[in-house]
């Protein structure tokens, strides 16, 4: 053994040496005994010779078989390195799967062709059949040194066996007699053995990489199961939280290695429990801990699924987001949550990750600037790796450094799509310079996009509020009148910092079934959850409504909806923005729990001509004596008002093909006014009432508007 250097090859190929001196030494017991050792057909056919040869031989194998010698001297060898800190894989599986010698001697019978093609020839021979180039059920006894009459040594290779059990060794061709079929050992079993660690291509389609960022995901409670061996354990997700960045991170501190498999990709194989087999029999091959991910799925899909890796012998860490279920499997879990990420947690895990990338570290300006427009999302270390090499793909292809937006692109690229069958999803576009609010407004806006920015550092970092029941999320109320810009303000945060915008429909929302309201609003919120993205509430007086005094059923359950809303809002850790025309409506208990108010007043003079500049771009043709003064100062109309006058003209100056001048202007606002039921008043269009009388330069017959001067011209 002194040519090779490895102590596990060595140890493995010794025992080999010692099969193969009780493979000659049967050999030539059967030459001893053959009628016709030399007959070059022997095993294509059976001669009466051969068949009185067979009725006189009572032989049912030696013990004695072996060389003593050469074990003995391989296991002390094996004794001495193993004190010197190698591993000898062998005996390593021997402990692991809880072998004895005689498994041992089975297990290197079957497996001595795939290491050395002699022994096909010579199983060939003993076999009595050249075909037949594995060690059968019987061959494999006989040269173990144990009876095929012995019940207890035919158990050792029943399915119930740990060889068998344990996918170690397969006996095939079932519908052969027993002692006549053949052996066979997994490559990757043999390739283990021979130092090779490289999973079968069925496990490599559900392995899972190891997260990078580690460093602040450990997790105390799960250390000290670990420590003290309690399996399985099951780690509870919820939020942003990441198990298997904790779950690895805390095998990691403990020096134990981690195999990660996810279930839901397990379950969707031709064969689940057989792949699951092979990831069980992968770990406790390598002396690794099963982490196994996708509980949920697998809990709907393939159920024994759970139970197969719950109810493993190795050491496994299961990991979802629903409760643990008694009935998923007989084992019975630590139960424990991993911790959600806090804001030094995501922040190492973005420099990690762009560290990786290749970009330069957190010292520089631009590095600082990558990781200020990332600090709004909420992501486990996986989805940030991931993030960051989308963002690193949308550099490369433009040929530059990762920018911001790049970042921000790719994280919103992460986002679960389970919220969009239940909101409509908007890619934010208005920003800054399409909003105009008075400045108090627009302080209160940046107040709260600053909430969402600093969220972490003020709460984990400086400890303000963290000891609250109430959740980390962040809930801000719009009110005001339709169309004094609620919505655009929400698009506009959103945009700022750098999250899609997600538009509650009420209509998927409220149900005439009495419960169904609030399963609808959980759903939604858990799928906001798993989300980064501002989550907006439109007409929130709907579903966010006051309480009021119970005087039958409707009212109860009505108050019920109401009162479930308050609390699951408390839970929600993302950002949701309410907006409402009527402030009065709303519930007074969302006062308290609401952290930004901000009421959009009408837009004065100023803030109208402003309005009515924006919504008239310059690539706009539009003639000379457009008055937008006179259009601010006389028409107190709201933003979004002032936005469908401007489109209306538009169509009408198309329409006319001629520039967009005062009497499209005029026309259209009469029009808006109509919507709106107010009178179009000398007071108010001036001179200008006389272009609505006769249609001025726009095509239209007056007789369509009827007698607008008077009261029933609304």
């Amino acid at each position: 053994m002194a040519f090779v250097r490895d102590p596990s090859l060595a140890y493995l190929l010794a025992r080999l040496q010692a099969l193969e001196d009780r493979v000659r030494v049967a050999v030539a017991a059967r030459r001893a005994t053959d009628p016709t050792p030399d007959d070059p057909f022997r095993g294509l056919y059976l001669s009466p010779e051969a068949v009185e040869q067979i009725l006189d031989n009572r032989s049912t194998g030696d013990p004695s078989l072996g060389s003593s010698a050469v074990l003995a001297s391989a296991e002390e060898e094996a004794d001495q390195w193993e004190s010197a800190g190698a591993v000898i894989r062998l005996r390593r599986v021997r402990r692991v799967f809880g072998l004895d010698d005689r498994d041992i001697e089975l297990l290197l019978v079957a497996m001595a062709p795939d290491l050395d093609a002699r022994f096909e020839r010579l199983y060939g021979y003993l076999n009595d059949d050249v075909t037949r180039r594995r060690a059968s059920v019987g061959l494999a006894l006989e040269l173990a040194g144990l009876s095929p009459l012995d019940g207890a040594a035919r158990a050792r290779l029943s399915t119930s066996a740990p060889l068998v059990r344990d996918s170690l060794l397969l006996v095939e061709d079932r519908d052969r007699p027993l002692l006549g079929r053949p052996l066979r050992v997994p490559d990757r079993v043999t390739s283990h053995l021979l130092g090779i660690d490289v999973p079968e291509p069925e496990l490599i389609e559900v392995l899972e990489a190891a997260p990078t960022a580690l460093d602040a995901a450990r997790s105390r409670p799960l250390e000290r199961a670990l420590e003290a061996s309690t399996w399985p354990v099951y780690l509870q997700e919820a939020g942003t939280a990441s198990g298997v960045t904790t779950a690895v991170a805390s095998l990691a501190a403990l020096g134990a290695e981690s195999l990660i498999v996810d279930l839901r990709r397990i379950a969707a194989t031709a064969r689940p429990e057989d792949t699951a087999e092979v990831a069980v029999r992968e770990a406790r091959l390598r002396g690794a801990v099963l982490v196994a991910t996708g509980v949920d799925a697998a809990a709907e899909r393939a159920p024994r699924l759970i139970a197969r890796v719950a109810e493993a012998a190795c050491p496994t860490i299961l990991i979802g987001t629903r409760t643990w279920d008694p009935g998923w499997s007989t084992s019975v879990p630590i139960h424990l949550d991993a911790p959600a990420p806090v804001g030094g947690d995501r922040r190492a895990a973005w420099e990690v990750a762009l560290a990786a990338s290749g970009d330069a570290g957190a010292t520089n300006g631009h590095a600082r600037a990558l990781l200020e427009a990332a600090d709004a999302f909420k992501l486990t270390a996986p989805q940030v790796e991931r993030a960051t090499r989308a963002a690193r793909i949308r550099a490369v292809v433009d040929e530059r450094p990762i920018e911001p937006a790049d970042l921000q692109a790719g994280a919103r690229a992460q986002n679960a799509a389970g919220l969009e069958r239940l909101a409509r999803r908007v890619e934010p576009r208005a920003d800054w310079h399409d909003l105009v609010v008075p400045a108090e407004v627009r302080g209160q806006l940046d107040e709260l996009a600053i909430r969402a920015r600093h969220r972490d550092r003020v709460i984990d970092d400086w400890g303000i509020g963290g000891r609250s029941s109430k959740g980390r999320g962040i809930t801000a109320l719009f009110a005001g009148e339709s169309g004094t810009g609620k919505t655009l303000a929400a698009e506009v945060i959103a945009r700022h910092l750098g999250l899609d915008l997600y538009v509650i429909d009420l209509s998927t929302v409220v149900d005439k079934y009495i419960g169904e309201t609030e399963k609808n609003l959980d759903r939604i919120f858990a799928e906001a959850d798993r989300v980064n993205g501002v989550l907006l509430f439109d007409e929130a007086d709907a579903i966010f409504g006051k309480r009021s005094e119970v005087r039958d059923a409707r009212d109860r359950y009505a108050n019920v909806e109401v009162a479930y809303l308050l609390q699951r809002m408390e839970r929600f850790d993302g950002l949701a923005v309410l907006t409402t025309n009527l402030r009065a409506n709303l519930d007074e208990a969302f006062t308290r729990r609401i952290d930004v108010i901000v009421d959009f007043p009408m837009p004065e003079d100023e803030a109208r001509v402003a309005l009515w500049r924006m919504h008239l771009p310059e690539r706009l043709p539009q003639a000379a004596d457009i008055d937008l003064e006179f259009m601010a100062r006389r028409f107190r109309l709201s933003g979004g008002n002032i936005r469908n006058i401007c489109l209306t003209a538009a169509f009408l100056a198309a329409d006319a093909d001629v520039p967009v001048a005062m009497p499209e202007l005029i026309r259209a606002t009469e029009r808006e006014y109509r919507k709106l039921g107010r009178l179009t008043v000398e007071a108010e269009f001036g001179d200008y009432l006389g272009l609505i009388r006769t249609g001025g330069r726009v095509n239209a017959p007056t007789t369509e508007m009827g007698d607008i001067s008077g009261a029933d011209g609304n």
